[in-house]
């Protein structure tokens, strides 16, 4: 009877052993699953969501009435029956709308003392120029039929509207699908006159256009400004960078001025070409950079989803076989 009774307890033995050595196993793993699998704190990375409201708005200009249309708002200078700024966010997601041009011009009835009109422009050999492109409101119907307010338009000479401004105009769509949003402000310069003027309401014609471009995500910032005269040119794009403190001694204007004072001071006094992709925009393009913290933070959630699925497999397949 003895020996019938000494196998029965080597197999309890090996049993528990192998029981035991299964809980310790299982405990590793699952040290090992909460010490590996990214945790929430990357998104952090989307940048401050609580951004100040209308970065995009430059300081009021005393005597000019401001007005806001679907996705841009502007600042009406009267006595050249310009727009001294148009001012709105860019994002990925309008550079990449699926709507056509459809050209609406006609006057703008919200200025108060009245629009420059598709009269002054008639005959007088300038294009009427767009500051808020276009091609930059294709995400909404409302949005498009805005742009073609006469209060954004300019006497823009036909080589420079349809040449390097517009290449200009597609390089900045590029700089919003890189990094997913920016802010812009475009216009005339309107200090450097006196200027030739065009129709019954003497349409201003200025001799330099300003485009100053800013990305901000409340972690990080950069931005850039252009100065063109308003004439054709074959120089590349990047020929008219300048800082944006440069733009803001030409036109007066004081741009940015939401963003935190030391963030500000740093970004308008210089600007760096190669945080730049100055390819001009495609519809479709993929983004060149990784700046846009939120896909970055898709990227994360997404592998932290797939590592903790093979994590939940594993410890299945694992129990089974015990």
């Amino acid at each position: 009877m003895g020996t019938k009774r000494k196998p029965k307890t080597r197999k309890r033995n090996k049993t528990g052993k192998r029981l035991l050595f299964s809980v310790l196993v299982v405990s590793l793993l699952f040290a090992l699953f909460l010490v590996f699998t990214p945790g929430t704190e990357p998104l952090a990375a989307t940048g401050d969501t609580n951004l100040p409201e209308g970065i995009e708005l430059p300081v009021p200009v005393p005597g000019e009435q401001i007005i806001r249309h679907t996705g841009y708002t502007l600042s009406y200078d009267e006595p050249y029956e310009v727009a001294s700024y148009v001012a709105y966010q860019l994002t990925k997601d309008e550079v990449n709308g699926g709507l056509n041009r459809a050209d609406d011009f006609r006057a703008d009835p919200m200025v108060a003392t009245g629009s420059a009109t598709l009269n002054d422009y008639k005959g007088s050999g300038y294009d009427r120029g767009h500051l808020i492109p276009a091609a930059d409101q294709k995400w909404s119907t409302e949005a498009m039929s805005d742009s073609f307010y006469m209060s954004n338009m300019t006497p823009q000479v036909g080589s420079f509207n349809r040449g390097i401004w517009g290449s200009l105009e597609a390089v900045v769509r590029t700089f919003a699908n890189d990094n997913g949003a920016v802010y812009v402000v475009t216009g005339p310069v309107l200090t450097d006159g006196p200027y030739k003027t065009i129709g019954k309401n003497k349409v201003a014609v200025p001799k330099r256009f300003y485009k100053v471009v800013l990305f901000y995500d409340g972690k990080t910032a950069k931005a850039i400004g252009f100065l063109l005269p308003n004439e054709g040119s074959n120089k590349p794009v990047e020929t008219f960078a300048v800082p944006v403190d440069e733009v803001e001694q030409v036109t007066g204007l004081d741009f940015y001025p939401a963003l935190p004072d030391n963030i500000e001071e740093s970004v308008e006094a210089s600007f760096d070409p190669s945080a730049w992709d100055w390819k001009e925009f495609t519809p479709g393009d993929e983004p060149k950079t990784a700046v846009n913290g939120r896909e970055e933070n898709d990227k994360t959630e997404a592998l932290t989803r797939l590592w903790a699925d093979e994590m939940r497999r594993r410890f299945s397949s694992f129990f089974r076989s015990l």
